[in-house]
C-alpha cells in the first residue's frame, strides 16, 4: 500500500514519523487492532510486544500518555508518583480532544507539546515491537529506543 492510499491520520503518522528521520512503516492490518491482542493476532508477535497507548487524564486536566506493553495492566499509583500529581481514566472525547487521535488508534508521536508520556520499561525487553498509527487498522514497527527518541518519552517502570 502507498502512502497515499493510507487513511488520513495513518498519512498523517507516517510523514511524522519522517520529518523525525525515522524509517518506520505505517502498514494497514486487515483485521483491527484496536486492542493489544487484536494487533498480536494480526501481526502475528507476542502481545507483550503490542505498545499501547492509553491516556489518562491528570488531577489538573492534562492528558498524560502511558506507552505500556500489550500484557501489562498500568498501575496508576506509579505514573502519578513519576508525574507528581493524581491521574485518572480519560474519556474518549477528552483523548481525541487532547492528542486528535480516536481511541484504538492513538499514535505514540504527533502529540501537542507539553504532554507527559511514559513508557513501560518492559517494552525493552524485546527487539522489536508495534504500535498504532493514527487508524483502528494502522500500526508501525520500531524498538523500544526508537520510541523513547520519537516521542521524549520517560522510561518508568508501571506494573
Amino acid at each position: 500500500m502507498t502512502e497515499a492510499a493510507l487513511p488520513p491520520a495513518a498519512q498523517r503518522v507516517q510523514a511524522l514519523l519522517r520529518e523525525a528521520g525515522s524509517d518506520c512503516t505505517v502498514v494497514m492490518l486487515a483485521a483491527t487492532a484496536r486492542s493489544a491482542a487484536e494487533a498480536a493476532a494480526s501481526i502475528g508477535c507476542a502481545v507483550a510486544q503490542i505498545a499501547k497507548s492509553l491516556v489518562f487524564r491528570s488531577a489538573g486536566g492534562r492528558a498524560v500518555l502511558v506507552i505500556a506493553s500489550g500484557t501489562n495492566r498500568v498501575d496508576e499509583g506509579k505514573v502519578a508518583a513519576a508525574l507528581g500529581e493524581k491521574i485518572g481514566k480519560a474519556d474518549a472525547a477528552f483523548v481525541r480532544d487532547r492528542t486528535g487521535y480516536a481511541i484504538g488508534g492513538v499514535a505514540p508521536v504527533g502529540h501537542p507539546p507539553g504532554l507527559r508520556i511514559f513508557i513501560d520499561a518492559d517494552l525493552a525487553s524485546y527487539d522489536a515491537i508495534w504500535a498504532a498509527a493514527g487508524h483502528p487498522h494502522a500500526v508501525f514497527r520500531l524498538t523500544a529506543a526508537e520510541l523513547a527518541r520519537l516521542t521524549g518519552g520517560t522510561v518508568v517502570v508501571i506494573v
